[in-house]
């Protein structure tokens, strides 16, 4: 089962510019037909239109909703300058099809400063896979194993906005990262970092962030 994880950073490039490229992501990130996604700092208005970008399930959860209705259309007019601003922010987890899908839920790591959450699905009644971003605080990282702490069989991905940061008595983080998948009870492969140029379009760095990726048995 190949799970990823990447943060959209709103569908903006590395540097940010006024256009914006979340269906030209959505659509790298699920080409090669992966078992799980989980993807952060997703445009809220954006939601509804992640399984036809991606053919695959959504389940989803808002992190902050949008400030004012239709705020994506203040933002069309520069995307690197407005971000959030104005459309909110959402996570997603995105599942193949073949998968039955149960026991969504949403707990929230922190109210303080910017509302963070982590939020988890189970595929086909075994593992449960959550999807997490935080701010670089230990106790938010703590919320989010507590929040996954009686699954037996687990995969957490997501932003964790601490390098290299792990989970007790879950697999090796990867170095120097601070998007993660960490897979507990299960067998798994060492993550892995997209290379720049696999993320590059058009002569285009997709996002601030490498997708991270790794195979469980």
């Amino acid at each position: 089962m190949l799970v990823r994880t990447w943060n959209l950073f709103h569908g903006n490039t590395h540097p940010p510019q006024r256009r914006a490229f979340l269906r030209d992501m959505v659509r790298l990130v699920s080409a090669d037909e992966p078992d799980v996604v989980c993807l952060q700092e997703i445009p809220v208005w954006a939601l509804s239109r992640l399984e036809a970008w991606s053919g695959m399930q959504r389940v989803s959860a808002v992190a902050r909703r949008p400030r004012i209705p239709f705020g994506r259309w203040p933002t069309e007019l520069h995307h690197g300058l407005f971000r959030s601003a104005f459309t909110g922010e959402a996570d997603a987890i995105l599942a193949a099809p073949r998968f039955r899908l149960s026991d969504a839920r949403t707990a929230v790591a922190s109210r303080s400063g910017l509302r963070r959450i982590v939020h988890g699905v189970r595929l086909d009644g075994r593992i449960y896979v959550a999807n997490a971003h935080i701010s670089a605080d230990e106790e938010q990282l703590a919320r989010v194993g507590a929040f996954v702490a009686d699954e037996p069989r687990v995969v957490v991905g997501g932003d964790l906005n601490l390098r290299g940061a792990g989970l007790p008595g879950f697999s090796p983080p990867l170095p120097g990262s601070i998007d993660q998948v960490l897979v507990r009870g299960l067998p798994a492969a060492a993550p892995r970092a997209w290379p720049e140029d696999r993320r590059r379009v058009r002569d285009l760095l997709l996002s601030d962030h490498a997708p991270v990726e790794l195979e469980v048995e």
